[in-house]
Order: structure tokens, then sequence, then C-alpha cells
């Protein structure tokens, strides 16, 4: 495993400053839907969902993301009004107690809107800003980060038979374009960050590729988010249900870390925080 340069860069948030590649970051996940794959419902209300963001703060996360419509494969999408009823109430609760950074994951740009009003700070769309183009919109005149994601469909298509001819090029040329995309709408480019989308249009091998070789998104200059938590792709290698899948999790996370990625997206916050420190250590040994 090579260890390749990280590089520094510093996001502004409204009430803060987000220093990126001096260690790892831990961005907690708190799905509040009834059909995530990974917590199946757990913390659809919104009380187990405050419980659950309180207990993700506490493990060590570095950013909450929070979101209130599964993207796992074959899933069907949820109407405007169930998404925020879903996500609006927990993040003004959270609010109440926390100021530590909340990212919104949505592809609905009313969504995030009304999500940045409610106290989050970061725009995560898993679409890149496909789905939805006034998502540029709202985060131009807000001026919140935003992460863009690469998928290859839609989570009800992107695990039919995934192929790339190129698979690094072709992400890498979607990311820039919807980079500039952002950036003619107002975005500024240094609060842009880049997901390659372990997972959202895949198969195993180019899960495994974009994980080792990591580094080869650096051509973007922005930070890199990494999200491999309890995946399908890991539950099929080592043949373990979802509620098993921590070990090869991390084992994931430690190469991206050693191939320059920024922060890292996890559902145990607690486990791979360690993981995390442990890379860093090496990375810096």
């Amino acid at each position: 495993m090579s260890v390749h340069p990280r590089r520094q860069y510093v996001l502004r948030l409204q009430s803060r400053r987000l220093e990126l590649g001096g260690r790892t970051l831990l961005m907690g996940i708190l799905n509040v839907t009834p059909d995530s794959f990974s917590d199946a419902g757990k913390f659809f209300d919104p009380g187990s969902a405050v419980r659950q963001a309180t207990h993700l703060i506490e493990a060590g996360a570095d950013l909450l993301d929070i979101g209130g419509e599964s993207t796992r494969p074959f899933s069907e999408p949820v109407s405007l009004e169930d998404e925020l009823s879903r996500v609006i109430p927990v993040i003004r609760a959270i609010r109440g107690s926390s100021d530590l950074p909340i990212s919104i994951d949505t592809t609905k740009a009313e969504v995030a809107r009304q999500a940045l009003e409610a106290g989050a700070d970061i725009i995560n769309d898993v679409s890149a800003m496909f789905f939805d183009r006034e998502m540029a919109d709202v985060a131009a005149s807000s001026g919140a980060p935003v992460i863009l994601m690469h998928m290859q469909g839609t989570p009800r298509t992107m695990q039919q038979s995934p192929e790339y001819a190129s698979l690094f090029s072709e992400i890498i040329a979607f990311l820039e374009e919807r980079i500039w995309f952002a950036v003619e709408r107002g975005v500024e480019r240094g609060q842009i960050i880049i997901d390659p989308g372990v997972g959202f249009g895949k198969n195993i091998s180019h899960n495994l590729a974009i994980i080792r070789d990591l580094e080869l998104f650096q051509c973007l200059d922005r930070p890199i988010l990494l999200g491999t938590s309890r995946k399908g792709f890991i539950g099929k290698i080592l043949d373990r249900p979802v509620e098993q899948r921590e070990v090869g999790t991390a084992v994931a996370h430690a190469f991206g870390i050693a191939a320059g990625a920024h922060i890292i997206r996890a559902h145990d916050v607690s486990f791979h925080k360690q993981a995390a420190l442990m890379a860093d250590a090496l990375r810096s040994a």
C-alpha cells in the first residue's frame, strides 16, 4: 500500500471554517428513513434519530450526514413533503444542542434550502445536481459547500450491469463537468467536495479499483470523500451480512486514507475513528 500526499483545503461553513487534509475527518451517517439498507428504519422516529445523532457526536464524529431518502440499489424516490417531514425536525433538534457541522443528504433543491435554514451547513447531492438543476442555485445563494458524487444511472437502475469503457477517465470527466456546471451557476469551486461514488453504478471490481487508486482523483484538486460503509461489495467479498461488515469497511478506509481521502463516511463512528487515527498515524510515520 503506497501513501500519497494529501492536499489541504479550507471550506467556509455558516459559523466556522472546515479544515481538510491535516487529519481524516469522520462523517457519521444518520438515515431518517424506513428502508435504509443498513439501519432498516432504526432511526426513522425523530426521537430515535436525535438520540443516534448524540451517540455519533459523543463517539467522535466530525460531521453528521442526515438523509431522508434511501439511495440503496433499486430504491424508489420519496415525495418532497415526506423527505422534509423526516429531516427538518431532526436538524432543528440537533441544532438545539450541538454546533457540529451537518450535511443534508438530498437531491432536492427545496429540501437543501430548508435544511440550510434549519441549521445544516453542507449539501451532499448524490446526483451531482443532475436530478434537480436548481440545487446549484441553492448552493450558490447560500454559499454552502456542496458534495458532488458520481453515479451511473439512478438508485433504481444503477446496479443493473454497470459498465465502463475507461473507469477512471469516465468518472473524472463526469465530476469535472459537474464542477464546472456548479461554478457556472455561481458556486465557488473552493466550496466543492468530490465523491467517486463507491457502490453507485459500480461492480465489485470497479469499487475495489476506485478505493485502491483513489489518488487519481486528486487531479481535480478538490477534497475527496470516501463512502464505503457496510456496502454490498464488502458483504459479497467477505460473505457477511450488513451488520458484520465493519472490519471490511475499515480496511477499505485504510486504503482510501493512504490514497488521500479527506473524509470517510461511516455508520459506526467509534469503530472507524480508531481506523482513521491508525491510518493517519501510519501516513505521518
